[in-house]
């Protein structure tokens, strides 16, 4: 404790503390798109905090991690839009919300508890493309998610007639619509990290590492395999629940498009690459790779043109070229990711000196 009571630990707090708060105002400078993709970098961090339980710390490998965030988006628009005339609050749904995707995160796990590495992979990627497919065709021959059309109108979240989908004056400051959606995803962000803390010092949290270092060896030393596995994929599942519902409601629209298979590789990538199971990784990796594309979308064209007179490569290319050569260098030189964990270092490490 007195490690963080010391005037130097302290300090840096509160600059952090005030650099997020002030963050989306200086963000809005550039215009609010700018303010919306810190809005993603933040949701983006949400769902790599839940899939660092299911990877980083229970050491499976799941690829459709986005079929959690696509159930949580549906839950949260189909009771509070037009489509069933429905308008619950939220703070009713997004409970509703990381239940049902803890129910779908029991049913991915139960059948899957035997695999491991390719297999698993294979499975969990299967899992989240037929979610994807479901939600692409339960329009017929009861209209339920409306198919590739989506569900529009979704209501904003909103405490009494206060909306976060408007701009209101607050303490005599304007704030736009995606300014407040910032500081509720910062709040909901900073409770999964605390969440995730907890876990990670937890016997649940020591139980899961042992899992992922050697199973045989965790169930020999008396660890229930079985139920911690389940437990992992319900509550990384619950996280992405509640991060489609706030996305759902941010959006006002959600589509099957939103769902795809890229968006899974992506969030594995956010979790790899940062460290994990290491939490600070895990954010960085996140907030990197949230926000380095979009930088990107934005200055390669500006680049082209300043340099070259004329675009040479379409921009869309380009960017992703980049971002797909960064991504091969990043691991071709820190395999153990930008922010790896100590354990986690020295393990990679041991295991050099060992083939040297």
């Amino acid at each position: 404790m007195s490690k963080w009571l010391n005037p130097r630990s302290a300090f840096g707090i509160t600059l952090i503390v005030v650099a997020l708060l002030a963050l989306p105002f200086v963000a809005a400078m550039g215009g609010q798109a700018w303010v919306r993709i810190l809005n993603f970098a933040i949701l983006y961090v949400f769902l790599a905090l839940g899939l660092n339980i299911v990877v980083g710390y229970a050491g499976l490998l799941d690829l459709g991690y986005i079929a959690f965030y696509a159930v949580g988006a549906y839950t949260y628009a189909l009771l509070a839009s037009p489509h069933f005339g429905l308008h619950w609050p939220f703070w009713v749904i997004l409970p509703i919300g990381a239940l049902v995707a803890c129910f779908f995160g029991v049913i991915l796990g139960s059948p899957t508890l035997k695999l491991r590495g390719d297999y698993l992979a294979i499975v969990t990627l299967g899992f989240g493309e037929i979610v994807r497919i479901f939600m692409n065709n339960l329009n017929a021959p009861i209209n339920i998610t409306n198919g590739a059309q989506g569900i529009t109108l979704i209501d904003p979240v909103a405490i009494g007639d206060f909306k976060f989908s408007t701009t209101s004056q607050i303490l005599g400051i304007s704030m736009s619509g995606p300014q407040k959606y910032y500081y509720l995803l910062l709040a909901l962000v900073i409770l999964v990290i605390i969440i995730n803390l907890r876990l990670q010092n937890s016997r649940v949290g020591r139980a899961w590492q042992a899992i992922r270092e050697d199973e045989i060896a965790a169930k020999a030393v008396g660890i229930n395999t079985r139920n911690l596995k389940l437990l992992a994929f319900a509550m990384g599942a619950s996280f992405g629940g509640v991060a489609g519902g706030v996305f759902s409601a941010m959006q006002g629209f959600v589509s099957p498009e939103s769902f795809s298979l890229i968006e899974s590789i992506m969030i594995l990538a956010m979790v790899v690459l940062g460290g994990m199971g290491h939490i600070p990784g895990v954010i960085l990796g996140a907030v990197l790779l949230s926000i380095l594309p979009e930088a990107l979308r934005y200055g390669v064209g500006p680049i082209q043109m300043a340099v070259f007179g004329k675009m040479l490569v379409d921009p869309e290319s380009l960017r992703m070229l980049i971002f797909g050569l960064a991504l091969v260098l990043v691991m071709r030189f820190k395999p153990a990711g930008l922010w790896p964990s100590p354990e986690r270092k020295r393990e990679l490490s041991d295991a050099g000196a060992g083939n040297g």
